[in-house]
């Protein structure tokens, strides 16, 4: 079965790069509650995830919540990709390149920092995996125009 694309019709890749978009984007979202959150909130959660003691210090703080206010903004970033995908559509590969390089940076920044393995392998190959499948989709999509 064949589609057509009109101006007004998104194709099949295409609303699943929408939808892909925006889900990763509603989650990414979710880190502005994070930024904030109670400073006791964010101790338990550490203790709760069995990190060390988080160090009781502006500096500590401060990088939490612009971390998470960073989140925050990718998420608003991909719901506006999301909400004009034809007009930011040469973004989306790229942002699918960018995704796969942030994976491979954090798992060496992870392991730097000496978090633990789970941690490392969970963000990082995660991420790694949410790139790669924003770029397959995009790449059906760019065909799916292609062939038209």
């Amino acid at each position: 079965m064949s589609e057509t694309v009109t101006d007004s019709t998104p194709t099949r890749p295409d609303r699943w790069v929408t939808i892909f978009l925006k889900v990763i984007g509603s989650t990414a979202l979710l880190a502005f509650i994070a930024a904030v959150m109670p400073e006791k909130w964010i101790v338990e959660i550490a203790e709760e995830l069995g990190f060390d003691p988080f160090p009781h210090s502006p500096l500590t703080f401060y990088l939490a919540r612009n971390l998470s206010l960073l989140y925050g903004f990718t998420g608003a970033a991909l719901w506006l990709v999301a909400l004009d995908l034809e007009r930011y559509r040469p973004l989306v590969f790229w942002i699918a390149i960018g995704t796969i390089t942030f994976g491979i940076l954090q798992a060496i920044v992870d392991s730097l920092s000496g978090l633990p393995t789970w941690w490392t392998l969970g963000e990082s190959l995660s991420t790694i995996f949410g790139g790669c499948a924003l770029l397959y989709l995009e790449r059906l999509a760019s065909k799916s125009h292609q062939s038209q």
